[in-house]
């Protein structure tokens, strides 16, 4: 089993992210929204949407939402949400999508970049450009990897809900390692997460292979310009080209 489908559909992974700031999200969704206009009956769908949070929120702003996710149990949680304009449904973005005509293709908060095969990196794009209609646009919302790497921290401990998570982090083939350890009713467990460290350059030279035109990059969830350097965030708003 790959790491992200044991880890991603652990209650753990959602102890140790709990605090995850809703506030920021819905900054970030305000912001996106501005920007993209999306006309009225738009559909978005939220790709890797975890339990939904960016899903729920677009959808209370009046837009028709899709949220899929790899991770039964949070598909199971995200549906309590479901209404007539709000729909979930388990996927694994390597795979084609049922449906072709999505105005808006999400992908937030570092859900990319997992796969040890670089070939399923193209898998999932070529699946989103044939998720979207003619002219779709695709937003990805990815770590600049410049600046995760230079300030690094390579070991930390962070006690959630009274569990010790003890955290360790270095660079491996070009992967961001997380290694996650700890203690729990007399059990130990042991967690990994490993994302490429993915640079602009890579995303340009993807996107071009799938088809995609990236028409504005973003450095911030208030959409500043993207600075290799300083910003916390690659966001990246491409075209499908026909």
């Amino acid at each position: 089993m790959s790491w992200f489908s044991s880890w991603f559909d652990s209650p753990f992974y959602h102890v140790l992210y709990k605090n995850r700031n809703d506030i920021e999200a819905h900054f970030f969704i305000d912001n996106l929204i501005s920007y993209l206009n999306p006309i009225q009956n738009s559909l978005f769908l939220d790709l890797a949407c975890g339990k939904g949070r960016h899903s729920i929120y677009l959808n209370s702003k009046g837009i028709n939402t899709d949220g899929c996710d790899l991770s039964p149990k949070s598909i199971t949680f995200a549906k309590k949400s479901e209404n007539k304009s709000l729909h979930f449904f388990e996927h694994d973005m390597r795979e084609n999508l049922d449906k072709n005509n999505y105005n808006y293709i999400l992908n937030l908060f570092t859900s990319f970049g997992y796969f040890e095969d670089s070939n399923d990196n193209l898998k999932m794009l070529n699946s989103v450009f044939e998720g979207l209609e003619s002219n779709g646009i695709f937003v990805l919302d990815f770590f600049n990897s410049y600046h995760v790497v230079k300030n690094l921290v390579s070991y930390e401990t962070k006690n959630i809900d009274n569990i010790d998570f003890k955290i360790s982090k270095k660079i491996v083939d070009n992967f961001i390692c997380k290694n996650i350890n700890f203690d729990f009713d007399n059990i130990s467990y042991q967690f990994t997460e490993k994302v490429e460290a993915l640079t602009i350059n890579d995303f340009e030279v993807m996107f071009k292979k799938t088809g995609f035109k990236i028409i504005d990059t973003f450095g911030s969830y208030s959409l500043e310009n993207y600075d290799s350097e300083h910003s916390n965030r690659l966001i990246i708003i491409a075209q499908k080209s026909y």
